[in-house]
């Protein structure tokens, strides 16, 4: 997926000479996963800077090179950096557009490494998506695959919308076909795995560990349909809408944590909507509500298989 990313990164900036890329150690190290590897040397330090640890300051940047026509592709080296550009990003980046009344845009695309099982130290496993989905004015994507990878990186960067593109760190070495077709529009949920007895929502990383939860379900008669969202904000809900009317239950997962977190949201906009279809209550599979905890405790707060098949039996009324 690492290797996709880059491809997509690199073939935007073929395609158009005002797509720049900033960030902590992209340019002569490759970026810490080496996503933007050899770009240096093939764009040039005109096109592919290397700044300061001052994520303020390269939000800031990309809000002036925006400014003057360019398309800023800004990395944050790991997901618990983003907050000091947040002031940036969401009073800034996410409202120029609306403020000039359509005068200005801000094509800048933000790329976030995110969620945990990489044993990381503390500030490297966080899932930051609900502070920027709830952030009138920006797109907040999540990838889950290779091929999506690529496609959605191309989209990001050609859009006039500033988007956040979260990118899960222990899927980068997953591997894949890719093809250079873009895939459906970004903004669009995907059916991954389709089922009769309950839609399993899920984003990033999950989406493998959703798939493995079908296959598993099924060897017991239960059907699930699996849609990676792919798009955060906005949230694709004709297509989860549909699958609800058809499944009548609906499990939700993420790594973040429950309150205030992203399922949330969607469980209440399901019901209001599907609330004659739905056989039972929504669940929700996520994060703890605590601190991302020490790499050796990781494994008990990320959503698991077992996690995620207990949430299904509590959405058909029984308990494993």
């Amino acid at each position: 997926m690492a290797k996709a990313i880059n491809a997509g990164l690199r073939q935007a900036m073929l395609d158009d000479p005002k797509v720049v890329l900033l960030g902590e150690d992209i340019g002569l190290l490759g970026g810490v996963f080496r996503v933007t590897s050899d770009l240096l040397a093939e764009f040039g330090a005109r096109r592919v800077i290397d700044t300061p640890l001052a994520e303020s300051a390269i939000i800031g940047t990309a809000v002036g090179l925006a400014y003057r026509g360019y398309r800023p592709v800004c990395e944050i080296q790991f997901d618990g950096f983003i907050f000091p550009g947040f002031d940036q990003i969401v009073s800034q980046v996410a409202k120029l557009h609306y403020r000039t009344q359509g005068r200005v845009s801000m094509p800048i695309t933000i790329r976030v490494p995110f969620g945990g099982g990489i044993g990381a130290a503390e500030h490297h496993s966080e899932s930051p998506e609900a502070y920027f989905t709830h952030t009138s004015g920006l797109r907040v994507i999540a990838v889950s695959d290779p091929q999506d990878a690529y496609g959605l990186i191309r989209q990001a960067i050609a859009s006039d919308d500033p988007v956040l593109y979260f990118e899960p760190k222990r899927r980068y070495h997953v591997k894949g076909e890719v093809s250079p077709e873009l895939g459906a529009p970004m903004e669009r949920a995907r059916v991954v795995a389709a089922g009769t007895d309950v839609t399993l929502l899920c984003y990033g990383a999950l989406v493998s560990t959703a798939k493995d939860a079908a296959l598993a379900a099924d060897d017991e008669g239960v059907s699930i349909e699996v849609i990676d969202l792919r798009s955060l904000s906005p949230v694709d809900y004709e297509t989860v809408e549909a699958s609800v009317r058809k499944t009548g239950r609906l499990v939700i997962t993420h790594e973040a944590a429950r309150s205030g977190g992203l399922g949330g949201e969607i469980a209440a906009v399901v019901t209001e909507r599907c609330f004659d279809y739905l056989e039972a209550a929504p669940v929700r599979v996520t994060g703890f509500d605590i601190p991302y905890p020490p790499a050796k405790l990781e494994s008990h707060h990320l959503p698991d298989l077992d996690r995620i098949l207990d949430g299904v039996d509590r959405a058909l009324g029984r308990q494993r």
